[in-house]
Protein backbone atom coordinates (compact mmCIF):
# COMPACT_ATOMS: atom_id res chain seq x y z
CA UNK A 1 0.00 0.00 0.00
CA UNK A 2 1.47 3.39 -1.36
CA UNK A 3 1.82 6.06 2.05
CA UNK A 4 0.81 9.46 1.04
CA UNK A 5 3.42 12.07 1.36
CA UNK A 6 2.67 15.41 2.07
CA UNK A 7 5.72 17.32 1.50
CA UNK A 8 6.24 15.63 -1.84
CA UNK A 9 2.76 16.67 -2.85
CA UNK A 10 3.41 20.21 -2.08
CA UNK A 11 5.83 20.58 -5.06
CA UNK A 12 3.28 19.37 -7.32
CA UNK A 13 0.22 21.14 -6.08
CA UNK A 14 2.38 24.60 -6.88
CA UNK A 15 2.82 23.68 -10.00
CA UNK A 16 -0.33 22.72 -10.98
CA UNK A 17 -1.87 26.02 -9.44
CA UNK A 18 0.94 27.85 -11.36
CA UNK A 19 0.03 25.62 -14.59
CA UNK A 20 -4.02 26.36 -13.91
CA UNK A 21 -3.38 30.25 -13.01
CA UNK A 22 -1.26 30.53 -16.34
CA UNK A 23 -3.93 29.22 -18.10
CA UNK A 24 -6.89 31.11 -16.44
CA UNK A 25 -4.74 34.69 -17.41
CA UNK A 26 -3.93 33.71 -20.60
CA UNK A 27 -7.73 32.97 -21.53
CA UNK A 28 -8.48 36.37 -19.63
CA UNK A 29 -6.44 38.49 -22.20
CA UNK A 30 -8.49 41.10 -23.81
CA UNK A 31 -7.01 42.93 -26.87
CA UNK A 32 -7.29 47.08 -27.16
CA UNK A 33 -8.23 48.91 -29.85
CA UNK A 34 -5.82 50.26 -32.58
CA UNK A 35 -2.77 49.03 -30.85
CA UNK A 36 -3.97 45.39 -30.82
CA UNK A 37 -2.22 45.13 -26.86
CA UNK A 38 -3.31 42.19 -24.88
CA UNK A 39 -4.23 42.79 -21.50
CA UNK A 40 -5.04 41.04 -18.27
CA UNK A 41 -8.94 40.98 -17.58
CA UNK A 42 -10.08 39.05 -14.89
CA UNK A 43 -13.53 41.01 -14.27
CA UNK A 44 -15.80 39.73 -16.61
CA UNK A 45 -17.55 43.35 -17.92
CA UNK A 46 -21.28 42.68 -17.07
CA UNK A 47 -20.06 42.36 -13.67
CA UNK A 48 -17.72 45.85 -13.66
CA UNK A 49 -20.77 47.35 -15.34
CA UNK A 50 -22.93 46.92 -12.49
CA UNK A 51 -20.51 47.65 -9.88
CA UNK A 52 -19.42 50.69 -11.34
CA UNK A 53 -23.34 51.89 -11.58
CA UNK A 54 -23.44 51.04 -7.87
CA UNK A 55 -20.00 53.48 -7.20
CA UNK A 56 -21.11 55.74 -9.71
CA UNK A 57 -24.18 56.54 -8.12
CA UNK A 58 -22.40 56.82 -4.50
CA UNK A 59 -19.94 59.70 -6.54
CA UNK A 60 -23.32 61.73 -7.65
CA UNK A 61 -24.93 61.46 -4.07
CA UNK A 62 -22.17 62.73 -2.59
CA UNK A 63 -21.10 65.38 -5.13
CA UNK A 64 -23.06 68.42 -6.50
CA UNK A 65 -23.89 68.45 -9.46
CA UNK A 66 -23.45 71.54 -11.68
CA UNK A 67 -26.72 73.79 -12.46
CA UNK A 68 -24.77 75.70 -15.32
CA UNK A 69 -27.50 74.23 -18.02
CA UNK A 70 -25.13 75.75 -21.23
CA UNK A 71 -21.96 73.71 -19.68
CA UNK A 72 -23.94 70.91 -18.64
CA UNK A 73 -25.60 70.41 -22.63
CA UNK A 74 -21.68 70.97 -23.53
CA UNK A 75 -20.66 68.13 -21.56
CA UNK A 76 -23.37 65.61 -22.21
CA UNK A 77 -23.19 66.66 -26.06
CA UNK A 78 -19.39 66.39 -26.44
CA UNK A 79 -19.62 62.97 -24.86
CA UNK A 80 -22.51 61.64 -26.74
CA UNK A 81 -20.44 62.41 -30.16
CA UNK A 82 -17.25 60.59 -27.91
CA UNK A 83 -19.65 57.45 -27.29
CA UNK A 84 -20.95 57.63 -30.51
CA UNK A 85 -17.39 57.26 -32.16
CA UNK A 86 -16.32 54.58 -29.53
CA UNK A 87 -19.43 52.36 -30.03
CA UNK A 88 -18.26 52.47 -34.11
CA UNK A 89 -15.06 51.53 -33.40
CA UNK A 90 -16.12 48.87 -31.70
CA UNK A 91 -17.84 48.08 -34.35
CA UNK A 92 -15.05 48.22 -37.13
CA UNK A 93 -12.57 46.26 -35.09
CA UNK A 94 -15.16 42.94 -34.30
CA UNK A 95 -15.88 43.98 -30.98
CA UNK A 96 -19.46 45.06 -31.22
CA UNK A 97 -20.82 42.57 -28.68
CA UNK A 98 -19.00 44.78 -26.29
CA UNK A 99 -21.75 47.71 -27.10
CA UNK A 100 -24.33 45.80 -24.84
CA UNK A 101 -22.24 46.30 -21.99
CA UNK A 102 -22.01 50.62 -22.02
CA UNK A 103 -24.78 52.52 -20.79
CA UNK A 104 -23.45 55.83 -21.47
CA UNK A 105 -23.92 58.72 -19.23
CA UNK A 106 -22.40 62.11 -18.87
CA UNK A 107 -22.11 64.45 -15.89
CA UNK A 108 -20.13 67.52 -14.87
CA UNK A 109 -19.80 68.04 -11.02
CA UNK A 110 -19.63 71.66 -9.33
CA UNK A 111 -16.05 71.37 -7.97
CA UNK A 112 -14.27 74.71 -9.58
CA UNK A 113 -11.21 73.17 -7.28
CA UNK A 114 -11.17 69.79 -8.67
CA UNK A 115 -9.33 69.58 -12.04
CA UNK A 116 -10.46 65.96 -12.87
CA UNK A 117 -12.35 63.80 -15.77
CA UNK A 118 -13.30 59.88 -15.48
CA UNK A 119 -15.12 57.16 -17.07
CA UNK A 120 -16.01 54.12 -15.62
CA UNK A 121 -16.72 50.89 -17.00
CA UNK A 122 -20.46 51.01 -18.73
CA UNK A 123 -19.95 54.14 -19.70
CA UNK A 124 -20.49 56.36 -16.61
CA UNK A 125 -19.00 59.55 -16.57
CA UNK A 126 -18.12 62.18 -14.87
CA UNK A 127 -16.49 65.88 -15.52
CA UNK A 128 -15.45 68.53 -12.83
CA UNK A 129 -15.69 71.98 -13.44
CA UNK A 130 -12.46 72.82 -12.52
CA UNK A 131 -11.00 71.60 -15.57
CA UNK A 132 -13.18 73.16 -17.89
CA UNK A 133 -10.65 76.22 -17.73
CA UNK A 134 -7.93 74.10 -19.81
CA UNK A 135 -10.69 72.18 -22.50
CA UNK A 136 -11.95 75.93 -22.81
CA UNK A 137 -14.52 74.97 -25.60
CA UNK A 138 -16.03 71.83 -26.94
CA UNK A 139 -12.84 70.50 -28.68
CA UNK A 140 -10.77 70.87 -25.51
CA UNK A 141 -13.04 68.54 -24.15
CA UNK A 142 -13.60 66.18 -26.60
CA UNK A 143 -9.71 65.49 -25.94
CA UNK A 144 -10.21 65.24 -22.52
CA UNK A 145 -13.88 62.69 -22.88
CA UNK A 146 -11.68 61.31 -25.73
CA UNK A 147 -9.04 60.19 -23.79
CA UNK A 148 -11.19 58.98 -20.69
CA UNK A 149 -13.57 56.93 -23.23
CA UNK A 150 -10.26 55.48 -24.54
CA UNK A 151 -9.20 54.32 -20.91
CA UNK A 152 -12.49 52.60 -20.80
CA UNK A 153 -12.41 51.56 -24.16
CA UNK A 154 -8.84 50.05 -23.78
CA UNK A 155 -9.93 48.39 -20.36
CA UNK A 156 -7.13 49.45 -18.81
CA UNK A 157 -9.19 50.24 -15.35
CA UNK A 158 -10.18 46.13 -15.83
CA UNK A 159 -6.47 45.59 -16.25
CA UNK A 160 -5.43 47.57 -13.09
CA UNK A 161 -7.83 46.14 -11.09
CA UNK A 162 -7.37 42.68 -12.29
CA UNK A 163 -3.32 42.82 -11.38
CA UNK A 164 -4.64 44.21 -8.20
CA UNK A 165 -7.33 41.36 -6.75
CA UNK A 166 -4.52 38.98 -8.36
CA UNK A 167 -1.34 40.42 -5.98
CA UNK A 168 -3.53 41.33 -3.00
CA UNK A 169 -6.49 38.48 -3.18
CA UNK A 170 -5.06 36.05 -4.76
CA UNK A 171 -7.27 36.45 -7.69
CA UNK A 172 -9.94 36.16 -6.28
CA UNK A 173 -13.61 36.99 -8.18
CA UNK A 174 -14.82 40.27 -7.93
CA UNK A 175 -18.24 39.09 -6.60
CA UNK A 176 -16.37 36.98 -4.16
CA UNK A 177 -13.77 39.87 -2.73
CA UNK A 178 -16.90 42.26 -2.07
CA UNK A 179 -18.28 39.92 0.17
CA UNK A 180 -15.11 38.73 1.60
CA UNK A 181 -13.51 42.10 1.65
CA UNK A 182 -15.92 44.63 0.71
CA UNK A 183 -13.94 47.71 1.69
CA UNK A 184 -10.29 46.51 0.33
CA UNK A 185 -12.44 45.63 -2.98
CA UNK A 186 -14.17 48.52 -3.52
CA UNK A 187 -10.91 50.71 -2.77
CA UNK A 188 -8.88 48.77 -5.73
CA UNK A 189 -11.65 49.74 -7.96
CA UNK A 190 -12.14 53.14 -7.26
CA UNK A 191 -8.28 52.98 -7.54
CA UNK A 192 -8.25 51.24 -10.60
CA UNK A 193 -10.56 53.33 -12.56
CA UNK A 194 -8.94 57.04 -11.44
CA UNK A 195 -12.03 58.23 -9.77
CA UNK A 196 -10.54 61.61 -7.99
CA UNK A 197 -10.12 62.91 -5.09
CA UNK A 198 -13.60 63.45 -4.16
CA UNK A 199 -14.22 59.90 -3.21
CA UNK A 200 -10.39 59.82 -1.99
CA UNK A 201 -8.29 57.76 -4.11
CA UNK A 202 -6.10 58.38 -6.94
CA UNK A 203 -3.93 55.71 -8.73
CA UNK A 204 -1.88 57.23 -12.17
CA UNK A 205 -2.19 55.54 -15.23
CA UNK A 206 0.50 53.48 -16.20
CA UNK A 207 2.96 54.94 -18.99
CA UNK A 208 1.61 52.58 -21.82
CA UNK A 209 -1.86 52.76 -20.70
CA UNK A 210 -1.83 57.28 -20.96
CA UNK A 211 0.06 56.37 -24.15
CA UNK A 212 -2.61 54.04 -25.61
CA UNK A 213 -5.75 56.85 -24.16
CA UNK A 214 -3.90 59.41 -26.11
CA UNK A 215 -3.60 57.60 -29.22
CA UNK A 216 -6.90 55.99 -28.90
CA UNK A 217 -8.56 59.35 -27.80
CA UNK A 218 -7.17 61.18 -30.70
CA UNK A 219 -9.10 58.87 -33.11
CA UNK A 220 -12.22 59.05 -31.18
CA UNK A 221 -12.30 62.34 -31.13
CA UNK A 222 -11.15 62.60 -34.99
CA UNK A 223 -14.22 60.14 -35.80
CA UNK A 224 -16.78 62.84 -33.53
CA UNK A 225 -15.63 65.71 -35.80
CA UNK A 226 -12.78 67.13 -33.67
CA UNK A 227 -9.74 68.70 -34.26
CA UNK A 228 -6.96 66.16 -32.91
CA UNK A 229 -4.46 68.84 -33.46
CA UNK A 230 -6.32 70.77 -30.60
CA UNK A 231 -4.91 68.22 -27.82
CA UNK A 232 -1.21 69.63 -28.19
CA UNK A 233 -2.49 72.97 -26.75
CA UNK A 234 -4.84 71.39 -24.35
CA UNK A 235 -1.88 69.47 -22.97
CA UNK A 236 0.34 72.44 -23.33
CA UNK A 237 -2.03 74.18 -20.67
CA UNK A 238 -2.33 71.53 -18.59
CA UNK A 239 1.29 71.18 -18.40
CA UNK A 240 2.07 75.11 -17.46
CA UNK A 241 -0.74 74.86 -14.33
CA UNK A 242 1.47 71.35 -13.47
CA UNK A 243 4.17 74.03 -12.00
CA UNK A 244 1.66 75.16 -9.10
CA UNK A 245 -0.21 72.03 -8.15
CA UNK A 246 -0.23 68.97 -10.77
CA UNK A 247 -4.02 68.38 -11.09
CA UNK A 248 -5.85 65.22 -10.78
CA UNK A 249 -6.20 64.84 -14.51
CA UNK A 250 -2.92 64.98 -15.10
CA UNK A 251 -0.82 61.90 -14.72
CA UNK A 252 3.29 62.02 -13.62
CA UNK A 253 3.86 60.31 -16.64
CA UNK A 254 4.87 60.32 -19.15
CA UNK A 255 6.78 63.54 -19.61
CA UNK A 256 4.95 66.43 -21.43
CA UNK A 257 7.69 66.76 -23.82
CA UNK A 258 7.61 62.89 -24.45
CA UNK A 259 3.19 63.67 -24.03
CA UNK A 260 3.69 66.28 -26.99
CA UNK A 261 5.97 64.40 -29.34
CA UNK A 262 4.10 61.11 -29.07
CA UNK A 263 0.61 62.95 -30.03
CA UNK A 264 2.19 64.67 -32.38
CA UNK A 265 3.22 61.16 -33.94
CA UNK A 266 -0.37 59.81 -33.91
CA UNK A 267 -1.67 62.84 -35.53
CA UNK A 268 -1.16 61.52 -39.06
CA UNK A 269 -3.72 58.65 -37.88
CA UNK A 270 -6.15 60.40 -36.62
CA UNK A 271 -6.41 63.29 -39.05
CA UNK A 272 -7.64 61.38 -41.91
CA UNK A 273 -10.69 60.51 -39.78
CA UNK A 274 -10.88 64.15 -38.89
CA UNK A 275 -10.67 65.10 -42.47
CA UNK A 276 -13.72 62.69 -43.70
CA UNK A 277 -16.28 63.81 -41.08
CA UNK A 278 -15.70 67.31 -42.22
Amino acid sequence: MAVFNLSQCRPICRRVFALILAVVIVSACAQVPITRRSGLHLVPNAELATMSLEQYRAVLGKSQLSTNARQVAMVRQVGTRIANAAEALLKETGAGDAIANYHWEFNLIQDDKTVNAWVMPGGKAAVYTGILPYTRDETGLAVVLGHEVAHALAGHGNERLSQGLLTQLGGTALSVALQSQPQLTQTLFMEAFGVGTSVGFLLPYSRLHESEADRIGLTLMARAGYDPREAIPFWQRMQAQKQSRPPEFLSTHPAPETRIRNIQSYLAEALPYYQKSN
